[in-house]
């Protein structure tokens, strides 16, 4: 089943295949620790079926782990330490009965826990004899979904080589597109690179010093690095690619990058939990309008919403109802806007806000709000109302102190005329807190945002 990528990595073994902590690793030496896995593995009655956790990131141990795992039919749960108060519960939930925990120099340590697989899910996964992978929504609604793949269909859309590259890995070890970027990496016999903090210096200094062709990310982190001004003082020549997505990307951030980053194919990218990364193409650079590939999936738009109907797709939710219809369609709960073949994002149909039957979609607001100067970021989000239903709220970070009232006042100028009038917030909040989790996405919800860690 995954046979063909270690044969494939196999003949690559002179290649970089990892640089962590600015340090190389070779396809050869990967392999070799996949294999030194695999015996420790052996040693701690680790087999096929069993659900082991990983707490580390793209270090070459963790990698070569996850690789043995796959190998030996195991089903795997990648966690990173910014989700650790929340370990308890993802252990508890995915039923893990080995815990390997990596430290920043890259040793392990092993726990056994005693517990027995029960949940159907997994027990259908194990009969399958496929090797699996459990992923944890970011928890932008306020609940982490626990995300079950059967890693054999996920690794089919990688059989294709692809172009050989050198590929940041600014989304996380326990992100769907963290681990698409590894698969296809490793998959093309290109280097996948990890920055030591992902704060926009050090991920300019990383991509510069290892001549990094494809940097994946969020809208957020991108509206962090033009803050930053970053880009203007470290080499980006090499950068070809920005690959965004997770997120609906304000138009003005993307005209920014265009005017900063002239050299750099702008890619918007698709991906979910439940359906991993899937192939698309933007109309043009700089585009927010997007197709898909076919790559053994299908799509169809009902009452505005995304649905999807694809091999990739994950088998179901370990704690929760899945969103698939008796057909294998899943409803994405994500709203679009068609024209002919092409589609553009507009955000979660969980955020739509309803004002007195009107729709708002936040991230319209927000695209706005962020022309606006002195706006360094926004969330915008709806608060009930007894009249309206809803009214929109937008809680903003300021680049410098201002008055609230003379704030607002401006706001209301700006924004007249540029939207709607039910469309313009009714209460401002302004904060200093960053107003996005660990994975940099965007997040509305005041609890939901409360309850992430920060990265240090």
């Amino acid at each position: 089943m995954s046979d063909w990528l270690f044969e494939r990595m196999g003949g690559w073994a002179d290649q970089t295949a990892i640089v962590w902590s600015d340090h190389p690793s070779t396809y050869g030496d990967l392999l070799t620790r996949v294999g030194a896995w695999r015996e420790e593995m052996a040693r701690q009655q680790v087999g096929a079926g069993n659900v082991v956790l990983l707490e580390g990131g793209f270090s070459p141990s963790a990698c070569a782990l996850l690789l043995a795992l796959i190998q030996i039919g195991a089903i795997a749960v990648p966690l990173t330490p910014l989700v650790r108060a929340h370990r308890a519960l993802f252990e508890e939930i995915a039923e893990v009965q080995v815990a390997v925990d990596f430290a920043g120099d890259d040793s392990w340590t092993i726990t056994r826990i005693e517990r027995e697989v029960t949940n159907p899910l997994t027990r259908e996964l194990i009969a399958r004899g496929n090797p699996g992978l459990v992923i944890f929504s970011s928890g932008s609604t306020g609940n982490h979904k626990a995300v079950l793949h059967d890693v054999s269909a996920l690794l089919q859309k990688f059989y294709s080589a692809r172009q050989r590259k050198c590929t940041l890995t600014f989304l996380l070890f326990d992100h769907i597109g963290g681990i698409d970027t590894l698969f296809n990496t490793l998959s093309s016999g290109g280097t996948v690179v990890t920055p030591p903090t992902r704060d926009p210096a050090t991920v300019c200094r990383t991509i510069a010093r290892h001549k990094v062709h494809t940097l994946p990310t969020s809208p957020t982190f991108l509206n962090l690095l033009l803050i930053s001004g970053a880009y203007a003082h470290h080499d980006l020549s090499s950068l070809e690619v920005v690959a965004y997505g997770s997120e609906p990307m304000p138009e003005s951030t993307l005209r920014q990058l265009r005017a900063v980053l002239p050299h750099v194919t702008l890619v918007q990218t698709y991906g979910l939990s439940e359906l991993g990364v899937l192939r698309s193409r933007s109309k043009e650079s700089g585009s927010l309008w997007i197709k898909f590939s076919d790559n053994g999936f299908e799509t169809k738009i009902l009452d505005g919403v995304l649905w999807v109907r694809s091999p990739t797709a994950m088998l179901g939710y370990l704690n929760a109802p899945d969103l698939f219809d008796a057909e294998g369609w899943l409803n994405t709960q994500d709203a679009v806007e068609v024209d002919g073949e092409y589609l553009r994002i507009l955000g979660r149909a969980t955020d739509l806000i309803n004002v007195g039957g009107q729709k708002v979609y936040p991230a319209e607001v927000e695209n706005v709000l962020l022309e606006l100067e002195n706006v360094r970021d926004v969330a915008v989000y709806g608060e009930s109302n007894p009249f309206t239903g809803q009214i929109v709220v937008a809680r903003v970070n300021l680049k410098e102190p201002e008055d609230p009232v003379s704030f607002k006042r401006r706001m209301h100028a700006f924004c007249r005329g540029r939207l709607a009038s039910y469309k313009i917030p009714l209460r401002i909040e302004i904060t200093d807190h960053d107003q996005f989790g660990v994975r940099f996405k965007k997040m509305r919800r005041t609890e939901a945002l409360a309850a992430q860690p920060k990265e240090s």
